[in-house]
C-alpha cells in the first residue's frame, strides 16, 4: 500500500505535463515560425523596393489581379543573372570599367566600394582558403579564449615590421553579429586549430555559445 502511494505521489501532475509539452512544442515550432516570418519580411521588403523602382505601368502589384509574394525577388535574381551574363562581353566590360572609374574617383565611396569588392572576391573565390580554418586564441588577455578564423598568412611590410615566424592574420567575430569583429596578427604557435567546420563556428558565435557543436575535437 505504501509503494502504491509513493508511485501515485511521484506521478507528474497535469500542470507539469502541460508545461513540459508546451516547452517541447515551443522548441519545435519557434525556429520554424521565426524562419518563415523573417523570410516573409525579406521577400516583402524586396517586393516593395523593386515595385517602387519600376514605372507605374510595370508595377506588378497593380498589374496583377492578386499578389504574388516573391515576384520582386525573382525579378532581382533575373536582373543580377543577366548582368553576370553580359559582363564578360565587350559591352559589359566597358560598362563595368566606366562604373568603377566613377566610383574610384568619388571620395569616401571609392574606399567603401574597393573594400567590399575585395571581400566579395575573396569569399566567392573557389581557390581561396580564407575562413576555412577555425582557431582559438587568447584575447583580449591571457586565459580568455575566443573563436577566430584564419584569413591569410602575413607578408610584406607587416611581416617585416613585426619579424615573427609563422605570422597569420585572424578575424575575431563579435556576437551576435559575426560580420563585425577585429583583425589580429598572431603567430601560429599562439593558436589552437580546431576541426570544427566554419558553419558550426559561425552558429556558435551567433548564438552566444548556446548552440554548441556536438563534436569539436582539437586538431593535433
Amino acid at each position: 500500500m505504501t509503494e502504491l502511494n509513493n508511485q501515485y505521489n511521484t506521478r507528474p501532475s497535469f500542470l507539469g505535463n502541460f508545461r513540459r509539452f508546451f516547452l517541447t512544442g515551443l522548441l519545435v515550432t519557434a525556429p520554424i515560425i521565426i524562419t518563415i516570418y523573417v523570410t516573409w519580411l525579406v521577400i516583402t521588403f524586396i517586393d516593395t523596393k523593386v515595385a517602387n523602382l519600376l514605372p507605374e505601368y510595370l508595377d506588378f502589384r497593380k498589374a496583377l489581379p492578386f499578389q504574388v509574394p516573391g515576384l520582386g525577388l525573382f525579378i532581382v535574381i533575373v536582373v543580377i543573372t543577366f548582368i553576370g551574363a553580359i559582363t564578360p562581353g565587350l559591352i559589359g566590360r566597358n560598362l563595368l570599367k566606366l562604373g568603377e572609374m566613377i566610383l574610384f574617383k568619388t571620395p569616401v565611396i571609392r574606399t567603401i566600394y574597393s573594400s567590399i569588392k575585395q571581400i566579395m572576391e575573396t569569399v566567392m573565390s573557389t581557390n581561396s582558403k580564407s575562413f576555412k580554418e577555425v582557431v582559438l586564441v587568447e584575447y583580449p588577455r591571457k586565459n580568455i579564449w575566443v573563436i577566430a578564423f584564419v584569413t591569410s598568412s602575413i607578408k610584406g611590410e607587416i611581416d617585416k615590421s613585426i619579424r615573427k615566424a609563422d605570422l597569420v592574420s585572424i578575424f575575431v567575430p563579435t556576437t551576435p553579429n559575426p560580420t563585425s569583429g577585429f583583425l589580429l596578427f598572431v603567430s601560429k604557435k599562439d593558436l589552437i586549430y580546431l576541426k570544427m567546420p566554419v558553419e558550426q563556428a559561425v552558429k556558435l558565435v551567433i548564438s552566444g555559445g548556446i548552440v554548441v557543436p556536438k563534436q569539436s575535437k582539437l586538431s593535433t
